[in-house]
């Protein structure tokens, strides 16, 4: 069984947006904002997909 990622990093962002790392790293700095999490703490899939809209399953596609 192979095993999936729960985290998704500002690299998977740019995949899917097409837009650039640093954008990434500033969408997943405004999800951490907006669920009121540490710095430390991660992003799941679930949540970035839940807080851009996009479907969890699209977003697994671009991941594996």
């Amino acid at each position: 069984m192979k095993l999936k990622r729960v985290i998704i990093y500002p690299k998977d962002i740019q995949r899917i947006t097409g837009k650039s790392e640093r954008y990434g790293r500033y969408l997943l700095k405004k999800i951490k904002d907006d669920l009121q999490k540490e710095d430390h703490q991660f992003i799941t899939i679930n949540e970035f997909s839940a807080f851009t809209g996009i479907d969890q399953e699209l977003v697994n596609q671009f991941i594996d």
